[in-house]
């Protein structure tokens, strides 16, 4: 018990139906695997009632609310060492640990960045709960687990706490889900964009472009609307997952903000000393016709602008791999890959690496945040062009939703087809990556494309039915 987990397994259950029944409980958070993938989209965790909270915002550092007078990571590291176990290699990777949300400013931070257009500091802190009790979900084996640590007790007291921990959640397994209402629609959205804005800040990056600043840039709009009474941000949950399913999707709470992501994409796996991401870069939507559909996924496979995007970022990757991983380690097994989802296909591509000795994932976070997919190249040039013409925080927006284990391993995405529930608005982003060779025209309609199945989410039903149980 000193350095392993205890867990029971239980019998299978879909884990939406779990995370009904656990989602009023003090720190939910769900890490959905909703589209099943052998491999990216295998497991789903719930964590709830974290027995600290980490956060950071304007280079500060808090444990529960108390500040650590370390700059963010290196106070990240020292608590994770608190608490650190060997993992039992017969469950779910996630066996205890931190989940949260970093939001994209904090990449200003790692890189010491100022902009002198507007506020650029952390309006949505970075956010993580320390998780002593879990759900874990093997969607491909069909088994489900209960992990409890027991932290932060030691010794015999740390064992009492994992066993009355795993019968507290057994009970609550127990419990009826809460019940569903009809859901009013948000309307009334806003972006912070016109058409002929968007134009203007296209052709500004590609200005830039020519000029040699940059080779691309990631330019984003920002649609807001006002939340109606009645509104649940967990149904909400509900309907964006089943309009569009993602393998990296999540729903999470972070102080005063809901998060609610249906994100295709991987910033980061760590198992081990193995090391992963999977950068998409190239979108085209999805056609109703099965034959039109095959036509544009063939045509986003041969796009000579998607292509050159796609392998720009993974240069860029590469790159900022090296930072942490051994020397010659870092590869590209998979170059512009095709993957298809409810609305879009996308160009992935697999950046590989092996972990250097003397690093760890708090070392890959520093290395590799905020993504280059949804920044540019080179990032620090392209994240002061994409603040000079954005001109409002991201926030979570392009940030990541992630877990920590105690045991060093590491799932990060990157929180793009995300929504944020704050205050009784509701904030969603969509953006592409502008290039030379870029349409303005085909990359409103991209974003339009992007944005579409979080609208869908957030148009409300006026009738619900139960799930049977």
């Amino acid at each position: 018990m000193e350095d392993r987990v205890v867990s029971i397994e239980i019998d299978w259950r879909d884990p939406f139906d779990a995370a009904r029944r656990l989602a009023d409980r003090p720190g939910f958070a769900f890490l959905d695997s909703a589209l099943l993938h052998p491999e990216l989209g295998r497991y789903s965790f719930i964590g709830i009632e974290p027995f600290g909270v980490f956060t950071a915002a304007q280079g500060l550092a808090t444990w529960n609310g108390v500040p650590l007078w370390l700059p963010p990571l290196p106070a990240l590291r020292d608590l994770l060492a608190r608490f650190a176990f060997d993992a039992d290699p017969e469950l779910p990777p996630f066996q205890g640990g931190a989940i949260g949300a970093i939001p994209y400013e904090f990449g200003w931070e790692l890189d010491g960045l100022a902009s002198p257009n507007h506020r650029t500091e952390q309006r949505e802190p970075f956010h993580l709960g320390f998780y002593d009790l879990a759900f874990a979900f093997d969607q491909l084996r069909r088994r489900a687990f209960i992990v409890a640590s027991g932290f932060p007790e030691e010794g015999a007291a740390r064992r009492a706490r994992a066993a009355a921990r795993l019968d507290h959640a057994l009970r609550l397994l127990e419990r009826p889900p809460a019940k569903r209402a009809p859901q009013p629609a948000v309307a009334g959205w806003a972006s912070n964009f016109t058409r002929a804005a968007y134009r203007a800040a296209i052709e500004r990056v590609q200005g830039h472009i020519y000029r040699g600043d940059i080779y691309q840039a990631n330019i984003a709009q920002r649609f807001g609307a006002d939340l109606p009474a009645g509104f649940s941000p967990f149904d909400f949950y509900a309907r964006l997952r089943a309009t569009n399913p993602a393998p990296f999707a999540a729903y999470l709470t972070c102080g005063e903000s809901v998060i609610a992501s249906s994100s295709p994409e991987l910033l980061l796996r760590k198992r081990g000393t193995a090391v992963e991401t999977r950068p998409i870069k190239g979108t085209s939507p999805r056609a109703a016709d099965p034959i039109e559909d095959l036509r544009r996924a063939d045509a986003l496979e041969k796009s000579e602008k998607d292509r050159a995007e796609n392998i720009m970022i993974v240069d860029l990757l590469r790159n900022d791999l090296s930072r942490a991983c051994r020397p010659f380690s870092v590869e590209v097994p998979v170059l512009c890959g095709r993957e298809s989802y409810a609305n879009v296909h996308h160009l992935v591509s697999v950046v590989t690496g092996e972990l250097a000795a003397d690093k760890d994932a708090v070392d890959l976070i520093a290395a590799v945040f905020p993504g280059g997919s949804i920044t540019g190249a080179p990032k620090r040039r392209s994240m002061e062009i994409i603040d000079s013409i954005e001109r409002v925080p991201r926030g979570y927006y392009c940030g990541s939703i992630f877990y920590l284990g105690f045991d060093g391993t590491m799932d990060m995405n990157i929180a793009i087809r995300t929504a944020v529930l704050q205050a009784g608005r509701a904030s969603v982003h969509a953006g592409g990556g502008i290039t030379s060779l870029s349409d303005w025209a085909a990359e409103y309609a991209e974003v339009e494309a992007k944005v579409q199945r979080l609208f869908d989410a957030f148009a409300g039903v006026e009738e619900l039915e139960e799930v049977p149980q």
